[in-house]
This record gives C-alpha cells, sequence and structure tokens, in this order.
C-alpha cells in the first residue's frame, strides 16, 4: 500500500479536489492508495469536509486539537498510515497527484552508490519544483535557503522544501520530527544512511486558500539549520562540539595567564616595566576564558550523560478525533 499524508489547514475549498485527484491515480503498480488528511487545528470548515470525505471516498481523517504545525501534522498522519511508502503533499493543490506513479518509480529505479557505479534504489525522493508558480519574495529567499542548506548539511537538493515527496515507510521509524523540521527529513534520514534522490515535478498555481508563508519562515528555516546541523553532527557525541571548543578556550586563557605570569615575574625585577597586572584587561580575558572553558567542557559532560540515559520524548502532537476506516495507530518512531 502508499499512503498519502495530508497536512491540512484552513482548506476547506480544495480538499475535495485533492481527494478525486489522487483516486484517479488508481493502483501504482500493485500498490493501493489511502489518503490520510490530518487537520492541524483548522479554524474553517476543514474538518466537517474530511468527515464527508471518509464517508464518500474512504479517506482517513485525523483532527488535532490545536494547531501544531506541520512536523507535528505529519509524524501523527505518518502514525495512523499502512503503507510500505508514503508519500507527503500540501493539501492547497499546488502538488500534482498525477505526479505520485513517477515518483514511486523513481524511487524504485535508485540512483548510482559507491565508486563503481552500482545502482541500488532509493529510500527517499524530493521533488523539485524547478519552474514555481510564485511571487519572487518568495522563490528568491528559497533559493538561498536551499543553497545554503545543501552547502551546510552535504545534501545536496535544489528544493529542501519542497512538500511532495515519497519515503520508504522505515525512514519515519528512526526518524522523528518535531518543530519545523519538516523540511530536513532528507537530511536526519542522510545521517542515519538513507539515500536520497530528486525529481522534478510540476508546480501548479494557487487556487483556493491562503499560502502561510511569511518572511519570518527565512529566519525559523535558519535556525532550524542550525539545530539539525548540530543532531546530524554531534547529536550523538555533544562532547565532541561542547568539549572541544572548551577546551581551545580554555587553552587560550592558560596561554594567557602563563604570559601574564611571566610579566609578573619579570616586573619583580624591574617594577617599571609596564603596568601591573590588574591594570591589564588582558588578565581579565584570561580568566574569563579559563572559566567559559570549563563551563562549556562540563556542559559537554551533562549532554553526553543526557544522550546516555534519555528517555522517549512525549509525542508533538495530540490527536482529538479520528474518522475513516483506518483504525490502527502504528507506534510512534524512535528519536535520533
Amino acid at each position: 500500500m502508499i499512503s498519502v499524508v495530508v497536512p491540512v489547514h484552513d482548506e476547506e475549498g480544495s480538499l475535495e479536489e485533492l481527494s478525486r485527484q489522487i483516486a484517479a491515480v488508481g493502483n501504482v503498480d500493485g500498490h493501493a492508495i489511502e489518503v490520510i488528511f490530518v487537520d492541524d487545528g483548522s479554524r474553517d470548515d476543514s474538518w466537517n469536509v474530511i468527515e464527508q470525505l471518509s464517508q464518500t471516498h474512504g479517506v482517513t481523517g485525523v483532527r488535532l486539537r490545536r494547531n501544531f504545525g506541520k512536523a507535528a501534522a505529519l509524524m501523527a498522519g505518518i502514525g495512523h498510515a499502512k503503507g510500505d511508502f508514503i508519500i507527503t503533499m500540501d493539501a492547497d493543490l499546488q502538488d500534482d497527484p498525477a505526479e505520485i506513479p513517477q515518483l514511486y518509480q523513481a524511487l524504485q529505479a535508485g540512483g548510482p552508490i559507491g565508486k563503481k557505479g552500482r545502482v541500488a534504489p532509493f529510500d527517499i525522493i524530493s521533488g523539485w519544483k524547478k519552474d514555481r508558480h510564485d511571487p519572487w519574495h518568495k522563490v528568491f529567499p528559497s533559493r538561498v535557503f536551499n543553497g545554503m542548506v545543501s552547502w551546510l548539511t552535504g545534501v545536496h537538493l535544489h528544493d529542501h522544501n519542497c512538500g511532495l515527496k515519497i519515503y520508504r515507510a522505515e525512514v519515519f521509524r528512526e526518524v522523528r520530527l518535531y518543530g519545523e523540521l519538516h523540511r530536513f527529513v532528507p537530511v536526519l534520514a542522510g545521517a542515519r544512511g538513507f539515500r536520497t534522490g530528486e525529481m522534478v515535478v510540476r508546480h501548479r498555481p494557487r487556487t483556493s486558500g491562503s499560502s502561510k508563508y511569511g518572511f519570518t519562515r527565512f529566519f525559523k528555516g535558519f535556525i532550524d539549520l542550525l539545530t539539525v546541523k548540530f543532531l546530524t553532527g554531534f547529536g550523538g557525541r555533544p562532547k565532541h562540539l561542547l568539549g572541544g571548543l572548551g577546551l581551545a578556550i580554555m587553552a587560550f586563557g592558560m596561554i594567557a595567564l602563563m604570559w601574564l605570569g611571566g610579566i609578573w615575574i619579570a616586573r619583580i625585577f624591574d617594577p617599571n616595566l609596564g603596568d601591573p597586572l590588574h591594570k591589564r584587561p588582558m588578565l581579565v580575558l584570561a580568566v574569563t576564558a579559563v572559566l567559559v572553558g570549563v563551563q562549556l567542557v562540563s556542559l559537554g559532560l551533562l549532554a553526553e550523560l543526557l544522550v546516555f540515559t534519555r528517555n522517549q520524548p512525549p509525542l508533538p502532537y495530540s490527536v482529538q478525533q479520528t474518522t475513516g476506516s483506518n483504525e490502527t495507530i502504528v507506534p510512534p518512531p524512535a528519536s535520533l
């Protein structure tokens, strides 16, 4: 089965048409398609539409108690998914369900791996909206952000934020989303050894609803990027980052104190040799560096202890109601 997970927030005008278009795809290589709409705290009539579609089109609806964000909505939908493959797409009709067979074929076809060029299937195929129907003030920051993510993480994609992606279900047994980390699933999965490919997809103009994009999203994305860089690079060994930085700062402070100590000894024989130590700014800087270095090393040890003894965090969402035939709730995946 292929599970199509669609987070919904105030999209009542597009849900029936989206459901019809997904149904028109039919089977994909013998795989049936199930549709899961996740109402992420909509203030319009979206949930009533989803309930009607569950009766007429057989979709599954999941209603969250409030707006938890896209990442949490995706995790709620994936937790109810039965499929071996999971497709995520937006509810605004800008993603084309007709791309589903091509996404599946690209996932199975795979790409070269290793120096010998052996071909292996992908675990994720990410859509690339090459020709976008968005205003420039949305496209330009997106391109800058995508370039920054590719450079910092080593996962080179043209469009990290494209909502249209296909995953093997096992990806979400190891990758857990929260906050706004949904756009970084290929990066988080890559840190676990999963392989990501890319495919050009059609981007359609918005016909209903309103964009959820805001300029502050760029800055939030940058902060999330720093989080992902830390999680993928040092999530299992925080002492290497905090401890290494602390030792470097502490070493600078110790060298400065040794230099000041040499000046103090020299002034014993020649009191006119420069200012006394208590009048030198370097003394304050050196002592501060040693103290900060000790604190960073201590934080690294504490962070290492937390990683070693951490428990499963609580779910980042709360389901109020479900509708449709899907009654199986898959246990949430283990965190990174």
